[in-house]
């Protein structure tokens, strides 16, 4: 499915149906910051719409999909090609809201690697080497994405959130890698917390925004 965006001619609709046009936010080539694939470059691309609704989200500018440029996926695959890094980034926003079937293909054909942050509030499309499944109590996911899950990422905001993400894991494959990471805002707080639970949990792992810390996008 995709957001029906009012305005726009049924052309566009469709485009926006098939994939083949997405309200793209912003792009950008960096080291990822987050997760198991921390350390490492890659190209970004946050795509624009999302009514998962976190309060404490660092992106609120993205939730609103008609503030953002309707770009066609080409056009995305060109600006990925000028850089070095072999591995794509699709975040938002959120960004299963739309069929990122065809995206995925022509990463794929051009030799690129893919992953995907998502909450899986939505149903999952396009072809993946890495998803990242970022849970929210707010729109919780649907239940196929927890085995083709690659990593389970839990913000933790308080200390509910602990048993929150002891729920999410049990419903994630063995093979799925678990992180806690602290809301940034709350993170000098919250990270004594998360590394006492990390040495007595030592099934997870500890997730920072590492991009932060070095104050790059």
């Amino acid at each position: 499915m995709s957001y029906r965006l009012h305005g726009l001619e049924s052309e566009q609709q469709t485009l926006l149906d098939n994939g083949t046009l997405l309200p793209v936010m912003e792009q950008f080539y960096t080291i990822q910051g987050e997760g198991h694939q921390t350390g490492k470059a890659a190209y970004f691309i946050r795509i624009g719409g999302c009514d998962v609704g976190c309060h404490w989200c660092d992106v609120k500018e993205s939730w609103d999909a008609k503030l953002h440029p309707l770009t066609k996926i080409e056009a995305l695959i060109s600006s990925v090609k000028e850089f070095p890094a072999k591995s794509v980034v699709v975040t938002g926003g959120e960004p299963l809201i739309y069929n990122l079937t065809a995206l995925t293909k022509r990463l794929k054909e051009e030799g690129l690697a893919t992953f995907i942050e998502t909450s899986g509030a939505y149903s999952l499309s396009g072809n993946w080497d890495w998803i990242c499944l970022s849970p929210k109590k707010t729109m919780a996911p649907l239940a196929p994405i927890y085995q083709v899950a690659n990593e389970l990422k839990i913000i933790i905001f308080n200390q509910h959130d602990f048993l929150w993400a002891e729920e999410q894991a049990a419903k994630v494959s063995t093979n799925c890698y678990l992180y806690l990471q602290p809301e940034w805002s709350r993170s000098k707080t919250l990270l004594p917390d998360i590394i006492a639970y990390v040495k007595d949990h030592p099934r997870w792992m500890i997730s920072l925004q590492t991009h932060k810390f070095m104050n790059i996008p």
